[in-house]
């Protein structure tokens, strides 16, 4: 050795070589101390290459708690050998908790790689893709030679048949999971779904499995997660879409007024609140032949489908208003707001807000939208189109209005508070909050006096 390189010969550095690199090969490792006394430093077997009806709970347990660096017990252990024209064996985890790193910008893995049980890597790329990091394990390969270079890795196309074949193990472990245990899978999804809905655009050959293993919440089913499969077959007649609704919580989204005309008409709508939904959603299509549809997007097929009679106007709470006055409304409405939307509708989406704001046809989605300007992406300013409940009062007794005094100051003020409400619905900062406060001041105003 050359004098710089003496670290080596102490003993911790001898101790730590030795248990990263060869714990686990067959061969005893000994140091031996100036006193003549013999010490095994390697455990000279490997767990994974026992049979999986030998290894017991305690000792999963141990070997996981020491390979992951990571408390607890794992969630899911998957024990397998291929054999065949590559063998290899694979000991991996899912964690029954989020590792602190799941979100980190690199993405990296933590499945290691050992060659006829020599470690060769804990961060081998193409091993493991980036919507599994959460796997924690150890693969070992008898087919790749023991001298093998990181550079050489990147493109060994032995490792990414490895690879392939871990992954479909992986994933049909998971569908067995949610098959067999919904409870326990859900547990899994609440701590690893945003992860694995990576895979939904990253990995199109796993595409379909990917999507039958997603869960969401949803407006029918507020207590637990629903698959794809299990809303499209709960579809009332005539459904031809999967209606969503994107937003940064439950809690938002479930109050969102975009809601209303679809619990009204029972339609199941699925919550997407994790930031890689507005990712996957344009490439995903459809799901079993029916497309996905946001409901803050594009023009409303609403009048398709029947409201509930719970949900209809009971005749003494019914004031007439014509088609005529609220159409002058909606004119008074749009030529006042002028450039600050891209229209005024009357709306078949809303049974208990006054107004809504949506997204026109082609336009980007709104929630999509506030991402891109969080992370400061360059994003084309979209005017949005105001929806007016016909049968709010607010609005009814606005088209009365209209209908005697026509334009007006007060109709003036009255439409940008409109709009200024649905910004505030939509969770949007106000563009000028002086006006806003202003014109809110003169409506209380009058109405106290």
């Amino acid at each position: 050795l050359r004098k710089a390189e003496y670290d080596f010969l102490e003993e911790s550095r001898i101790r730590h070589i030795v248990n990263t690199y060869s714990g686990h090969i067959s061969l005893p490792i000994e140091l031996l101390d100036n006193g003549g006394k013999r010490e095994k430093l390697n455990e000279g077997s490997a767990i994974w290459t026992r049979p999986a009806s030998e290894i017991n709970k305690d000792e999963h347990k141990e070997f996981y708690n020491h390979i992951s660096h990571l408390p607890g017990e794992p969630w899911l252990n998957i024990h397998m050998h291929a054999e065949g024209r590559i063998e290899y064996t694979g000991l991996l985890y899912v964690p029954d908790m989020r590792p602190f790193n799941l979100f980190d910008p690199s993405r990296k893995h933590s499945v290691r790689l050992y060659v006829k049980r020599v470690f060769i890597s804990d961060d081998c790329e193409g091993l493991m893709p980036g919507y599994l990091r959460f796997m924690r394990g150890i693969v070992d390969s008898n087919d790749l030679p023991l001298n093998i270079s990181r550079e050489t890795l990147q493109n060994n196309p032995i490792l990414t048949k490895i690879g392939a074949g871990l992954v479909k193990r992986i994933l049909s472990e998971l569908e067995k999971k949610a098959k067999n245990d919904a409870e326990q899978y859900e547990k899994f999804w609440e701590n690893f779904g945003a992860v694995l809905k990576e895979g939904i655009y990253e990995a199109p050959e796993n595409h379909d499995k990917l999507l039958k293993l997603a869960r969401f919440q949803s407006l029918n089913f507020p207590e637990s997660l629903i698959s794809l499969s299990d809303y499209t077959k709960n579809m009332i007649e005539n459904q031809e879409a999967i209606y969503y609704l994107s937003g940064d919580g439950t809690s938002d989204v479930a109050k969102s007024p975009q809601l209303e005309g679809f619990k009204a008409r029972g339609i199941n709508v699925l919550f997407m609140t994790d930031p890689v939904d507005q990712f996957w959603l344009p490439t995903a299509s459809n799901f079993a032949d029916k497309p996905f549809r946001s409901i803050t997007q594009g023009s409303s097929d609403l009048d398709n489908f029947d409201v509930s009679k719970s949900d209809k106007e009971s005749p003494e709470d019914h004031n007439e208003t014509s088609n005529n006055d609220m159409d002058k409304l909606v004119a008074m409405v749009k030529l006042t707001l002028g450039e600050d939307v891209k229209d005024v509708v009357v709306s078949s989406r809303l049974t208990e807000s006054p107004v809504c704001l949506v997204a026109a046809d082609g336009d980007v989605d709104m929630h999509f939208e506030r991402l891109l300007r969080q992370h400061q992406q360059p994003v084309e300013d979209q005017k949005r189109v105001l929806e007016i409940n016909p049968n709010h009062p607010l609005t009814k007794a606005l088209s009365g209005l209209v209908a005697k005094e026509g334009a007006s100051t007060a109709l003036e003020d009255a439409s940008h508070l409109l709009l200024d409400q649905a910004r505030i619905l939509e969770g949007e900062p106000l563009p000028d909050p002086t006006s806003f406060s202003r014109r809110l001041a003169g409506v209380l105003t009058k109405t106290l006096k």
